[in-house]
């Protein structure tokens, strides 16, 4: 069960067709960097922001994929990566309104062919659309890049399962899997998200054993791997 301070988050980066296509290395982070809401109190986003900020610029990844950024804090994170450009819309009427799912990209290292979002339900196409049994609006959106160094193509799909409706995120994981299969065809594809699964779920087997996309999980598997967790 989820509360306001409790929060138990699994992030998968499934990756497909990289190593055999790219020379070069590429660091991706996923990272859902929570909503701003002033119910946080002391860690509210505002009160954050350095942190964030310094982790972003230790790390230096190539791709940054966030989850719950709403318009104010993607605002934020582009004056903080300002040689990234960035690809998603709002969730609630696929512009500004409502949580992003948005994806940051090194512009040294990439260039923009082209980008978009569907909504995880029936009616993927219909903005602010709701599915199956999810208690909120949930989206995947997606860029496809160039290697500046290469000139290969790369398509990275990032979203955020439904915290609430199991069915939804089974069917979620089949939609996004048919649409990787129809709009990367053969490309190189990592899939980034907040999947609120756990390894044991169908969900992460729709994906993990899909038969189009044989995806890796590239979380390094041991003994002790878990969802992550924090409680501010």
């Amino acid at each position: 069960m989820l509360n306001l301070k409790n929060f138990l988050f699994f992030f998968i980066l499934f990756i497909i067709g990289i190593n055999s296509i790219f020379a070069q290395q590429i660091k991706v982070i996923t990272y859902n960097i929570r909503l701003d809401v002033a119910i946080d109190g002391a860690n509210q986003w505002g009160k954050r922001t350095n942190a964030v900020d310094s982790l972003l610029k230790k790390h230096s990844p190539d791709v940054l994929c966030i989850q719950e950024g709403l318009y104010n804090q993607i605002l934020d994170l582009q004056t903080m990566l300002t040689n990234y450009f960035y690809v998603g819309v709002g969730r609630d009427d696929g512009k500004e309104k409502g949580e992003f799912s948005a994806i940051f990209f090194k512009k040294s290292m990439f260039k923009l062919v082209t980008s978009n979002t569907f909504w995880l339900s029936p009616t993927p196409e219909i903005a602010g659309s709701k599915g199956w049994d999810a208690a909120i609006t949930r989206i995947c959106s997606y860029g496809k890049v160039k290697l500046k160094k290469t000139n290969k193509s790369l398509f990275v799909f990032n979203t955020h399962f439904d915290h609430i409706g199991e069915t939804a995120r089974q069917e979620s994981a089949k939609l996004i899997l048919n649409k990787i299969t129809e709009i990367a065809g053969n490309d190189a594809v990592i899939l980034s998200g907040d999947f609120n699964s756990e390894p044991n779920s169908v969900a992460y087997s729709n994906i993990t054993n899909y038969n189009n996309h044989p995806f890796k999980d590239s979380y390094i598997k041991s003994k002790n791997k878990d969802c992550t967790f924090t409680g501010f």
